[in-house]
């Protein structure tokens, strides 16, 4: 009598159900105003923030479970810190990513006609591992705990100035005008309602981050593509992930939330739809939200290093 078989563990599986699981309830939790313990990254257990999908999922959880404290560690790491994951505590799942390489030979590998020649394959793979939060661990040193710091109050409609410095530091066009917000390819402009139009000028913020992401697809800036995209199509949803998700990055990099202005029914459905299609689409996504966060970041570095050096 043959023996069943466990089903072998499917990382990329088992976090996109928990994504649709959440998106399904009508909620995008990482667009909650949040710190722990003072920090807007979750944190390894030596200090050093997640990026890309770890930052996002980690995130989603801290937000979810109210955690207070910005670190996450394997089981080994809080035993060697003599501590103790309390009993019944759930882990969450992250992914490392990393790459092998592999000399294979034969005629299919020829790269330049002879017969002998062995060409070099890097194999991309992800492996997944289990963390908990240092709030679901006993017995850890209090730094592992630090103070939370108050939220910041700023001014109804007004600029926030590091934010604003940021932002006007970057050479990619916006026009402020009217009430809709959107990244026009033709003419390469993103177009922005004005501040006075929101209440809150951090989901000012949060909306022209988006619609600076988009703008990083252009061909000669990232040149992300992923097909032929209209309004309501899988490359349009797909595309707004990576917006929303480069919202995300830059957001804790600068202290606001993602935010679009339209959030209804038919955005929700655009991530469940491309979830639900592909497993790997949130790690596809968030990989190419780091990119387009990383490139806002040196191109708004570079472009205040411009204006020292003018003013010099």
């Amino acid at each position: 009598m043959a023996r069943s078989r466990t089903p072998k563990f499917d990382a990329s599986e088992v976090i996109t159900n928990e994504i649709i699981r959440i998106i399904e309830r009508g909620v995008l939790p990482w667009r909650k105003p949040w710190t722990a313990g003072g920090s807007s990254r979750p944190l390894r257990v030596g200090g050093e923030p997640y990026q890309g999908v770890n930052n996002f999922l980690l995130t989603m959880r801290t937000v979810m479970a109210g955690h207070s404290s910005p670190f996450w560690m394997t089981l080994p790491q809080a035993n060697a810190l003599d501590a103790k994951v309390r009993k019944g505590e759930k882990s969450s799942v992250v992914v490392y990513y990393g790459q092998s390489r592999k000399d294979a030979g034969g005629e299919d590998d020829r790269s330049d006609g002879d017969d002998h020649s062995e060409v070099a394959r890097i194999f991309r793979f992800h492996k997944s591992y289990r963390v908990f939060n240092a709030c679901q661990i006993d017995g850890l040193p209090d730094s592992f705990f630090p103070d939370p710091e108050p939220m910041p109050e700023h001014p109804p409609s007004e600029p926030i100035p590091h934010m604003q410095a940021f932002f006007d530091a970057i050479d990619i066009t916006t026009v402020f005008t009217g009430t809709e917000a959107y990244y026009l390819p033709p003419v390469d402009k993103v177009y922005m309602p004005s501040i006075t139009r929101f209440q809150d000028p951090r989901n000012f913020y949060g909306v022209w981050a988006h619609e600076l992401a988009h703008a990083t697809k252009a061909p000669h800036r990232l040149n992300r593509d992923y097909g032929l995209s209209h309004f309501g199509n899988t490359a349009y949803a797909r595309e707004e992930i990576v917006a929303e998700l480069s919202s995300v990055f830059l957001g804790q990099e600068l202290g606001f939330t993602s935010h679009t202005l339209e959030m209804n029914a038919a955005y929700l459905y655009n991530w469940l739809r491309v979830l639900r299609s592909d497993k790997q689409a949130i790690f596809k996504h968030a990989a190419d939200a780091q990119r387009a966060c990383d490139y806002l970041i040196a191109r708004s570095e570079a472009g205040r290093a411009r204006e020292v050096d003018q003013a010099a």
